[in-house]
């Protein structure tokens, strides 16, 4: 089976054009898509109209249950512009996603971790940087669910994976239309892919256990940003063309 896997779209309807036509000559058998959809400050309502178009599996983020959870006032800038963008049947539409869902047989995903839409699985920050989670690190994140094959993970933007002696081969795809933001929590950091292409994964188990292989796509980020800056976005104009906060 081969399964392409993507997350964090972030309403980049360009970007995630240029995902699906690749998509398209990968022979793929089933599309997942991690979640963190519309929120960016880009094209919310145009993504939300692509993505219900697909046949893909699609999963809520933490994204997703901000925007049906807070109120404006408690919002970010990124969620504030997607909800006032977006229409009601897509907001149900959003309301209708999983957080967790198996793919297929042995294969598990979610957003941050099987329990947290938050958490970094395969990230750990510290005060002052973000490093590669350790094995141990990640079967702790994981907790009751090592049991799996694969985990399918994205929300840190980073394409990576780890396969755990005895336990499941963990992958995130990376980020098709934001690849890199600040957060504060646990402390203040950057995530940064260092590239602008867009990323997604191919999973595929024709030899028998489960590999990987990451794809970065090109697509015409400077419109991307271009529409980022037209809606006040600068800080997202410079990560699309750059890779880089």
């Amino acid at each position: 089976m081969r399964l392409a896997v993507m997350s964090d779209v972030h309403g980049n309807l360009l970007a995630l054009n240029a995902v699906l036509a690749d998509i398209d000559n990968q022979s793929i058998d089933q599309c997942v898509n991690l979640g963190d959809l519309l929120s960016g400050g880009l094209q919310p309502r145009l993504t939300a109209e692509r993505l219900m178009q697909t046949e893909m599996i699609t999963l809520a983020g933490n994204h997703e249950r901000q925007l049906l959870t807070l109120s404006s006032e408690q919002m970010g800038a990124s969620d504030r512009f997607a909800i006032e963008d977006i229409s009601v049947s897509q907001r149900a539409w959003m309301g209708s996603l999983p957080a967790t869902l198996e793919v297929t047989d042995g294969v598990l995903a979610c957003h941050g971790s099987p329990d947290d839409d938050l958490t970094y699985l395969l990230e750990t920050v510290e005060p002052d940087r973000v490093r590669p989670a350790t094995v141990e690190e990640v079967r702790e994140r994981l907790g009751e669910h090592t049991d799996w094959s694969v985990v399918l993970c994205g929300h840190t933007h980073l394409p990576r994976s780890m396969d755990l002696s005895n336990g499941p081969l963990v992958v995130n795809p990376g980020s098709v239309g934001w690849p890199a933001y600040d957060g504060d929590t646990p402390y203040p950091h950057v995530m940064e892919s260092g590239t602008a292409h867009a990323s997604y994964a191919v999973l595929d188990d024709a030899n028998g256990r489960w590999e990987a292989e990451f794809r970065l796509i090109a697509y015409d980020w400077e419109s991307a940003a271009l529409i980022a800056e037209s809606n006040g976005r600068h800080d997202v104009a410079r990560a699309l063309r750059t890779g880089r906060v």
